[in-house]
């Protein structure tokens, strides 16, 4: 793609939260510094934060902003689903720009948006980073190796996630085409959403965005990583939890979720694929000291689920699964 400005397109941000007000507001504070021209509007979706995000939204009085609470907690695949819904159903976007509340654009990146010449695809992926300047691994976006001899010969020779991730080098490209992306600065055209539909509400949180993405791209939509249009993920969540789930009841949400895309990803392939990573699944237990029968527990819901196909679960049975000892 050539960096031409194609004309002024309507651009709206839906940004989904859940009790983590201080990242929130950074998040706002930077979407509202971009002038109306290069974003009409913010959608603001509150999982049922109890953390005083209601009251201080309702504070807030920027005629761009738009605010959906919801009523209990829908999870992030739930809040994207509602918050698209609405953006695309009252707000008239030529685009839409998806991001959690932790979350924002670095200065400039809308108005790199805009310059794109975007006539050859149906989103825009940004590059993602953390506040200090390295990559962002989870955000990193990826080609299906099961549909590009590269990236498969890559995979199956070992490359783990870097044998079907896009490389380090790409960020500094001039852009390619990608399969799947994240949430997180991923920038979806009107004819996008017509095309592919809205993310899956019932899968709750994990994985919610590879899944749609990559259902768009089988639908022939075309995604492309625009490494000048850069986004910041301030993860701190995750700071020093790495090989451990927490809390544990996400264990089911991930490895569910995750079967889902790989089942959309391999096709044929998919048994072999499953027999490939079920090992490495189990193995995680050992970071579980004290609670590895609940650990397994979830785990054996999340790939009975997942080879189901069955994500209708009510999230307090979740719960129960994983505070049972």
């Amino acid at each position: 793609m050539d960096n031409a400005q194609t004309g002024p397109q309507r651009l709206v941000a839906v940004v989904v939260t859940y009790n983590r007000l201080e990242k929130l507001q950074a998040t706002l504070a930077r979407l509202l510094e971009a002038p109306a021209e290069d974003l009409a509007a913010v959608v603001v979706v509150d999982n049922a934060s109890t953390d005083g995000t209601g009251d201080w939204l309702a504070t807030l009085d920027d005629p761009r902003l738009v605010l959906r609470p919801n009523a209990s907690n829908l999870g992030g695949a739930g809040g994207f689903e509602a918050g698209m819904r609405f953006a695309m159903a009252g707000l008239a976007p030529d685009w839409i720009v998806v991001m959690d509340d932790d979350a924002r654009p670095r200065p400039g990146a809308l108005a790199a948006f805009h310059r794109l010449d975007k006539s050859g695809c149906d989103g825009v992926v940004a590059a993602v980073y953390f506040p200090g300047g390295e990559i962002c691994e989870m955000n990193r976006p990826s080609r299906n190796p099961f549909w590009h001899g590269r990236e498969f010969r890559r995979t199956l020779l070992g490359g783990g996630r870097g044998g079907f991730h896009i490389e380090p080098e790409d960020y500094a490209g001039p852009g390619r085409a990608v399969d799947v992306a994240s949430f997180v600065g991923l920038f979806l055209s009107r004819a996008a959403v017509e095309r592919a539909g809205y993310p899956d509400g019932s899968l709750f949180v994990y994985g919610e965005d590879g899944i749609y993405t990559l259902g768009l791209s089988k639908a022939g939509g075309r995604l492309w990583f625009a490494p000048e249009v850069s986004f910041e993920h301030d993860l701190s969540t995750f700071n020093g939890q790495r090989g451990r789930f927490l809390p544990l009841w996400k264990v089911y949400y991930y490895h569910r979720n995750l079967l889902i895309l790989y089942r959309m990803a391999a096709g044929p392939f998919f048994w072999l694929a499953l027999l490939a990573v079920l090992p490495k699944w189990l193995s995680k237990v050992r970071h579980h000291s004290g609670e590895r029968r609940a650990f397994l527990r979830l785990l054996g819901a999340a790939v009975r689920d997942g080879l189901l196909r069955r994500t209708g679960i009510d999230h307090a049975r979740v719960l129960e699964m994983a505070e049972r000892r």
